[in-house]
């Protein structure tokens, strides 16, 4: 073999192992970009699964509460002197059947096409809540008291609601506290027959701007 031969097949062995060498660089370099892409494909997943869960859990936190919940959706919300606003749907259909209300006593809703007489009107047994609330949609004030109220506070209140049309007053043993007001779409308790909150809840809620019918008569409906 004559050196050219030999040179030439020293070139080829060269070339050869060049490109050998260039080849296995370059599936080093795959190798490497393909366990990176892996390794963010799964970060990836991982952060997603994260945010999903804390999604999930802020989803499921409860609410900040509201002074009381309805069926409607509708809650109380409390101004700075104690008088509790219904913020929420209050229908004003006539029915004869009973309306389940989401406050008690009630301060709305549907009710009975015949109202309960408010003209300072006294009662010493419970009314139908869906006449007290045809009263209320006149523009009357609910004075209400359960067992645990004094019996001198009850006195002194009735003795007022008689002296004051577009108010009545009964018991309803069931609501929260001893001694309740309630109007249209309001409601407030007051700690006892002299508080002045009672003037003030009157004066600004009989035949208030809240009312939905003003006018209306408070006689000739339900008198017991």
């Amino acid at each position: 073999m004559d050196s050219a031969h030999r040179t030439d097949t020293g070139q080829h062995k060269a070339r050869t192992e060049e490109m050998r060498r260039a080849q296995r660089v370059r599936e080093r370099r795959t190798r490497l970009l393909t366990v990176a892409a892996s390794v963010v494909v799964v970060a990836g997943l991982v952060t997603g699964g994260v945010v999903l869960l804390n999604s999930g859990s802020s989803d499921a936190a409860p609410a900040a509460a509201s002074d009381e919940k309805g069926g409607d959706g509708g809650h109380f919300v409390t101004r700075a002197d104690g008088v509790r606003t219904w913020k929420g749907t209050l229908e004003r259909n006539h029915t004869t059947a009973p309306v389940t209300y989401p406050m008690e006593p009630p301060v709305g809703g549907d009710h009975n096409p015949v109202w309960q007489n408010c003209n300072g009107d006294v009662y010493t047994e419970p009314v139908k809540n869906e006449s007290a609330v045809h009263a209320l949609e006149h523009g009357a004030v609910w004075v209400t008291y359960n067992s645990k109220a004094s019996k001198a506070d009850v006195a002194a209140l009735a003795a007022k609601v008689r002296k004051t049309p577009y108010t009545l007053m009964s018991p309803v043993e069931d609501q929260k506290d001893p001694l309740m007001l309630s109007a249209w779409a309001h409601q407030r308790t007051v700690t006892s027959a002299k508080d002045p909150q009672v003037d003030k809840f009157v004066a600004e809620f009989v035949q208030g701007p809240q009312t939905p019918e003003p006018g209306a008569t408070c006689t000739g409906g339900l008198d017991r």
